[in-house]
């Protein structure tokens, strides 16, 4: 692995503890240029692992708290009348950030989330008329209540394809708990917590990802798996072929943390779940996860 890349897994590791695999995944998100949503009990590191990634690659971080009275132009921005000089004036709002964390998004209306569909898929906000650019890099980190608590909205299927993965943190391990309760607060911590890299850096690396090999063969065990989901008897709906160039991306990110000019198979099956379940839709009693554990484990690799 590139040392710069370990430094930055480190640092992470120092902040959320016991999460190894989740903070991998996370930091492939990011480097293939994806969005990740996190789904979640509250109070597991969902919004410090947001803050943990703003700050180790010295970002510009907003937090924008996601509830049933938010408003588009509470993300987007507004035009407010500038009296001197007779002329409206366009306001940023928090989208207008390097890392935006959407904190408990699916307690905003459809109409609040959908706001955010322009800005993740174009990285572009519209308003008035005149198309804005968003900032590069654009990282948005969504977290999300189980949908069976209280006063929550499902999110779109046009929404959760926005986010190429979507993960689940879970509590921690007996010992990462017992270092969390002797140990310093994490947001004392992250206060302390200097950059690793930055970001110019941060945007090479996004651009080695694109550049990472995927042989012929690796192309049709591709093919292979997004063949099954759309073939599986409990889905109603498999994967889309911009799922597929997202499960690509997802794979170079994984194999150039991993330290490879190529991505292998392993690769793939390291980052599918996180990729295509949230993607997939479900027949009734079905588990999404679980589905696509077994079309991994059937589909022969190439």
């Amino acid at each position: 692995m590139n040392p710069s890349l370990q430094a930055v897994l480190q640092a992470l590791s120092g902040i959320v503890l016991g999460k190894e695999r989740q903070l991998r995944l996370a930091l492939a998100c990011l480097l293939a240029r994806g969005h990740l949503l996190i789904e979640d009990v509250p109070g597991v590191g969902k919004t410090t692992l947001a803050l943990a990634l703003a700050r180790v690659f010295g970002l510009d971080f907003h937090r924008v708290q996601f509830t049933s009275d938010l408003l588009p132009a509470d993300i987007l921005g507004v035009s407010i009348f500038d009296a001197p000089t007779a002329t409206f004036r366009f306001h940023p709002g928090p989208v207008f950030s390097e890392v935006v964390l959407a904190d408990e998004i699916n307690r905003a209306s459809p109409k609040t989330q959908s706001a955010l569909l322009e800005a993740m898929e174009e990285r572009q906000v519209t308003s008035d008329g005149a198309t804005r650019a968003l900032p590069d890099p654009f990282f948005v980190v969504a977290t999300q209540n189980p949908g069976e608590q209280i006063g929550t909205y499902p999110l779109p299927e046009s929404q959760l394809d926005r986010f190429l993965m979507k993960l689940s943190l879970g509590y921690p391990s007996r010992d990462a708990e017992r270092a969390l309760l002797i140990e310093p607060e994490r947001r004392d911590l992250l206060a302390d917590l200097p950059p690793v890299i930055g970001t110019v850096q941060l945007r090479e690396f996004q651009r080695q990802v694109r550049s990472v090999r995927t042989s012929p063969a690796l192309v049709e065990y591709l093919m292979a798996l997004i063949r099954a989901t759309r073939e599986h008897r409990a889905l109603r709906h498999g994967l889309s072929p911009r799922a597929g160039l997202a499960l690509k991306h997802a794979a170079q990110a994984w194999a150039l943390l991993e330290g490879r000019t190529g991505v292998i198979p392993e690769d793939v099956q390291a980052v599918f779940v996180a990729v295509a379940a949230h993607r997939l839709t479900v027949a009734e009693r079905s588990d999404a996860r679980a589905i696509a554990d077994d079309i991994l484990a059937a589909v022969a690799i190439p």
